[in-house]
Parts: C-alpha cells; sequence; structure tokens
C-alpha cells in the first residue's frame, strides 16, 4: 500500500508562485460534484442509446427455425406451448425450409416424392399446430435457401421495443424460459441503471465453447448466475433490435464488397473456410470482434439451462449426438431464477474467456494507485500517450500488437474524447486528463494557449510521481512506438541513468529509483510546468513532454538515446516495394529478431506509415480499424 502523501509543499509552491504565472482555485468542484451532465453520454460514441427508461408495451416474437426434421420440430414447438407466458401477448413465427432441388451432377439420386411427402406432413403438423399466446405465421420457402439465409432473413425490427429468440428445430426450451427473458428485457434493457448498448441480447444454452483457440476453460463460481460473454449462442438466443439492425447493414456492407468473415486465431474461421456461407456465425463473430459487444449467458449448476439442444443430425452434426444439457424446470429450480444482479456487478469475458474489465477510467489521482498494481508487469508501467495523434486506426494497430505479445501493463492518457471513452468501454484503462487534472486542484492561471500544454505535462508527471512512489519503471510514449517483443519495455538501460529520452520520436524512460523520485519532487514538477508555459516554447519541438523533461534534467544526469539502438525506424527504410520479397523478409526478420520495437517521428504522415508497416508485415487491423487476430494468452 502506497504510504500517505503530503501535498502541502505542493500547494504552499502552487500558491508561492501566483505573481508569476499560477493560482489555486479553492472554490473548484471536486470529482464528487461533477454533474453527470457534465460526462459525456454514450450517445456521444454510439447511437444505440436506452429507448425508453419506462417499460413500454414491447413485442417479442418467437422465430423457430425447421427443415425436414418432423420429430424434431414437434418436440420444440410443444416444449414452447407449455411455457409460462403470463398474460403476456408471444407470437409464433415458424420457417420451413425446402428440400433441396436434385443435383444431376453428382450422381445421387433423391426420391422426389418421398421429399414432398416429408414436406407434406411437416406443413399439415405447423398448420394444426394450436399457438393461444399470440399470432401464429409460417413461412414456407419455394426454395433452399439454407442456414444462414434463415436466421439472417427472419427478422427485420420494427421499432426498438421489437425483440426475438431464435430457436433451431431440434432444440427444447424449459417451462420457465419466457419468464427468465422477460427478467432479462426489463432488467437490463429499459432500466436505465443497468442498460448497456453494447449487449445485443441473450443466450439461454448453457455455455460449454471458448472459439478462441488455446483459450481459457469456462471456469466460473457457483454464485455466478448471468454473466457477459462475446460469444453468440444458437441454441436459444434472444436479440435486441438496435444491434440486430446493425450486423445486418454491416453484413450488407461487407458482404457485397467481396469480404470474408476471416478472423485469424479462432475456431470459427476453420468452419466457415469448411461450410462457407451455410452457416451464419462466423460473420456475426466477426461483427462482434469488431464493435465490442457482448451478449448475457446464464450459469446454473449441474449442467442445466433453459434451452436444450438435442444436436439431431443435419447442417451442425453429421449423427444424432443428444442432448448438451439438462433442462431446468420447476421442480429442480434450486434458486431465485429472476433474482437478476446490477450490471456493474457482472463479469464480462472476451472470446478466449478472458475476463474484460469495461469502463476503467481514471478520472482521479486517488483512484490511480490500484490500477497502476493491477496492470503494472515486472515492476514495469506504459504510459500511452494520446496527444498529438490524430490516427485512430495507428492506435488500434498499436493495441493489436499489445494483444498480440500479451503486453497489459498500459494505460493510455488525453483528453476526454469519444476515442478515449470507447478505449475504456472495451477494457483497456485510461486516464481522462481532463478530469484527472481538475482532482489535483492545479488550476493554473494562464495564457489559454498553453493552458492544454500544461495540462498534459502536469497529468504525466503526476502519474510519474505516483509511479514512483510505487518504485514502478515508467515508460511514455505514444502510438508511434510499436513492440515486436514480448520484452520490448523490459528496463535495458544503464542502471546508473534514470531519465532517458529518444532522439527521435521523444520517449521517455523514468527508472523507478529512489534517486529518480527524490529529483522527481513537487519543486520539479511546478519548474517544468513554469517552462511548458513560456510564450517561446510555443512550437511542437519546444512543447514535447519527453524534450521538455530532457532539458530540465539533462544535469541530473538525463540522457538523450538513439531510438536505431534498440529498434528500427521504418520510415528510414526507403522503396520497401521496390526491393525482392527475399530482401523484405529479412528486414522484417531483423525486427523481429534483433530489435524490441519498430518506431518513427511522430509528425510522419499516417498515411506513409501505413503503407510502411504494411510492407513490414506490421500493420494488422483490417478494414474495420480491429486486429485482423484474437490471440488467446491462457491465464
Amino acid at each position: 500500500m502506497a504510504a500517505q502523501r503530503n501535498f502541502a509543499p505542493l500547494f504552499l509552491l502552487l500558491f508561492l508562485s501566483a505573481l508569476f504565472l499560477f493560482s489555486l482555485y479553492n472554490s473548484s468542484p471536486s470529482l464528487s460534484s461533477l454533474s453527470h451532465s457534465s460526462l459525456p453520454s454514450p450517445t456521444i460514441f454510439n447511437s444505440l442509446q436506452n429507448p425508453n427508461t419506462n417499460l413500454p408495451n414491447f413485442t417479442l416474437t418467437i422465430k423457430v427455425l425447421g427443415f425436414d426434421r418432423l420429430p424434431s420440430l414437434s418436440r420444440c414447438l410443444r416444449s414452447l406451448s407449455a411455457a409460462d407466458y403470463g398474460n403476456d401477448r408471444v407470437n409464433l413465427h415458424i420457417f420451413i425450409d425446402h428440400f433441396k432441388a436434385p443435383d444431376s451432377t453428382n450422381g445421387k439420386s433423391v426420391n422426389l416424392d418421398l421429399k414432398l411427402n416429408e414436406s407434406r406432413q411437416i406443413l399439415d403438423f405447423v398448420d394444426g399446430f394450436s399457438w393461444g399466446f399470440g399470432e401464429k405465421m409460417v413461412h414456407y420457402r419455394t426454395g433452399n435457401v439454407g442456414l444462414q439465409a434463415q436466421w439472417l432473413e427472419a427478422w427485420w425490427p420494427s421499432s426498438d421495443h421489437d425483440f426475438v429468440f431464435v430457436v433451431e428445430d431440434d432444440l427444447e426450451v424449459s417451462s420457465l424460459y419466457y419468464r427468465f427473458i422477460r427478467g432479462l428485457i426489463v432488467n437490463y434493457y429499459y432500466n436505465a441503471s443497468n442498460f448497456s448498448p453494447w449487449i445485443y441480447g441473450a443466450s439461454l444454452q448453457r455455455p460449454r465453447f471458448v472459439p478462441g483457440k488455446h483459450g481459457n476453460k469456462i471456469q466460473l463460481d457457483s454464485g455466478t448466475h448471468i454473466f457477459l460473454y462475446q460469444l453468440v449462442g444458437t441454441w436459444g438466443q434472444l436479440l435486441f433490435p438496435r444491434p440486430w439492425k446493425e450486423f445486418r447493414l454491416w453484413y450488407d456492407s461487407h458482404k457485397a464488397k467481396g469480404t470474408k468473415p476471416f478472423l485469424q486465431g479462432m475456431v470459427t474461421t476453420g468452419w466457415y473456410k469448411k461450410m462457407g456461407e451455410r452457416i451464419w456465425t462466423p460473420w456475426f463473430i466477426q461483427f462482434i470482434h469488431t464493435r465490442g459487444y457482448f451478449n448475457i449467458y446464464t450459469n446454473f449448476l449441474h449442467e442445466r439451462a433453459l434451452s436444450v439442444s438435442h444436436r439431431d443430425a443435419g447442417v451442425n452434426y453429421g449423427k444424432t449426438a443428444g442432448p448438451d444439457s439438462y433442462l431446468l424446470d420447476e421442480k429442480s429450480l434450486d434458486f431465485n431464477l429472476l433474482e437478476m444482479q446490477p450490471l456493474n456487478n457482472l463479469k464480462w469475458y472476451d472470446f478466449c474467456f478472458r475476463e474484460v474489465l469495461p469502463d476503467r477510467i481514471i478520472r482521479n489521482f486517488k483512484e490511480i494507485d490500484s490500477t497502476l498494481h493491477s496492470v503494472q508487469k515486472s515492476d514495469t508501467i506504459i504510459l500511452v500517450s494520446l496527444y498529438g495523434f490524430t490516427s485512430e486506426t495507428l492506435i488500434r494497430n498499436l493495441l493489436c500488437h499489445f494483444e498480440r505479445l500479451n503486453i497489459r501493463n498500459y494505460i493510455f492518457v488525453g483528453p476526454n474524447s469519444t476515442f478515449l471513452l470507447d478505449l475504456a468501454r472495451r477494457g483497456h484503462p485510461v486516464i481522462d486528463a481532463d478530469q484527472f487534472f481538475d482532482s489535483t486542484r492545479a488550476y493554473m492561471r494562464s495564457r489559454e494557449s498553453n493552458l492544454e500544454l500544461i495540462k498534459e505535462f502536469w497529468v504525466k508527471a503526476f502519474v510519474i510521481k505516483i509511479c514512483l512512489e510505487q518504485k514502478y519503471n515508467t515508460w511514455v510514449v505514444g502510438p508511434d512506438m510499436i513492440p515486436v517483443s514480448d520484452n520490448s519495455f523490459l528496463d535495458s538501460f544503464d542502471p546508473n541513468t534514470n531519465f532517458y529520452v529518444g532522439d527521435i520520436n521523444k520517449f521517455l524512460f523514468v527508472r523507478g529509483s529512489s534517486t529518480a523520485q527524490e529529483i522527481w519532487d513537487d519543486n520539479f514538477m511546478i519548474n517544468a510546468a513554469l517552462v511548458m508555459n513560456n510564450k517561446d516554447l510555443g512550437s511542437s519541438d519546444g512543447s514535447n513532454f519527453g524534450d521538455t523533461v530532457w532539458k530540465l534534467l539533462e544535469k541530473k544526469g538525463a540522457k538523450k538515446v538513439d531510438e536505431k539502438k534498440f529498434g528500427m525506424n521504418i520510415i528510414g527504410i526507403s522503396s520497401l516495394s521496390s526491393r525482392s520479397n527475399a530482401n523484405v523478409t529479412s528486414l522484417f526478420s531483423s525486427v523481429e529478431d534483433g530489435k524490441k520495437v519498430a518506431f518513427w517521428s511522430g509528425e510522419t504522415h499516417p498515411g506513409l506509415v501505413e503503407k510502411q508497416l504494411e510492407e513490414l508485415g506490421l500493420w494488422i487491423v483490417d478494414g474495420d480499424s480491429s486486429c485482423t487476430a484474437v490471440v488467446c494468452h491462457p491465464s
């Protein structure tokens, strides 16, 4: 636990320097007094806002997808009709796919009369099936469309209050299932305190599959009945209207452009390569990966679930495999099914079944100790600055390299923005520099043009100060430095030097030593802020954080270092496209084997950077600015 800090000397010095440039605003609001209206709304970075804080008369329609399995369909429909719907109106839509037309080229004969008779038997059954809870509709297709079209064409929401529950015909549901999904809709869609636009629905199947290769086993404690998981469930899936519409438009765009849902590191990509357009889930998984959305799942003990697949022979199974779980019913119910935890108490998991911690936003200096402790690795923190970088794609590419190498000891710092909040909700720790600055009460009356420079410097310096108190090394970098090995940010400098500044991209390394802590005191921070406010340092070079630190600490032993000693300047490589493939491969091998980072000057045009990174094989984001791979690192 960090020692209690005494900020009196700092405040005193600030007060004494008021004749020059600073003063303390005693009336400044504390973090707790900030109104919610001053904080960014989710609608800033996504249109999926809470449609209504009241509970309207929403509609729910069950979509049953059938083909040629009458016994399966009969079992499914009877289980649906045995459920408890209370006084709610619930519609039932049954989609029957047509049998495949005979193909004379494959040499297989088809008994058309038998197929026609099977179809008539199914249609006779669904026509005579009584549904007393709402509208019943039957859609009998004129040709075979397959499972993908059955799912994708089953629904287009008519409003934000239109929900569907999709079941394939070999499913059987519990009589309790509707009471539960109704509770989910009420608690996690219409309850404003629990609503999240990043949740696309809920799966009632037992969670048992991790699609990320080498992912973690699904292990949950017995008290966890509800959690969030990115994976879609096809065995009883509740879908929310807005995310489904968004997916359908995304799908249309990518399909029209010839894009394939190839996501490296995922088992489902192998499925798609084998089965192609017969399945739809790889498309949806790619969409979820791009957007960072989540699905609600249940965890009931003893392999129980509210929806069970009998895994009958069909598209997914060559022969019947039998039920995957046991149905949870009234007799086996040994807990309160409708007791639902607040959203902020639930756990979130990605495709590797690795826990995600959304909305880690540090707005106050009192909040940073726990985050530093949770992310540090080998007593090192990487502070990634978003100041001065306009290309969000470059930052996402850096994140993909962090993911690839399992580098997790980073924190982003930058002004409050749409992008910063999006990083946080995807689970990346961030520092909201605007509110963090306010929390230190270090308000400076200075020239308006330099206030943002002072704020940037002050927040970074303050974070380094806290890191030094914890004896952590600190790197301050931008998206203009990409790690190429998992030890890229381990300390390999002269242990007798406490401060290093990059000569080209101006990174800063601060050693977590007692000597560095003594130097990086309140006097240093205030003097540095004064320098930053100097009207003669308005140029981009003079206002750079690393350069400013070096100028102030050069006499204290700070050193400039040529990044080429441990990295490769990608801009220094000219005309890669004109070189032979062998030479390009050799260059990349030299980056991988002999260098720790690839870097460039922050002033280089992003388009040129992207081109060079592509040719080196270091550009690992796709057209949606998402990682081209899911990389699982078992916990």
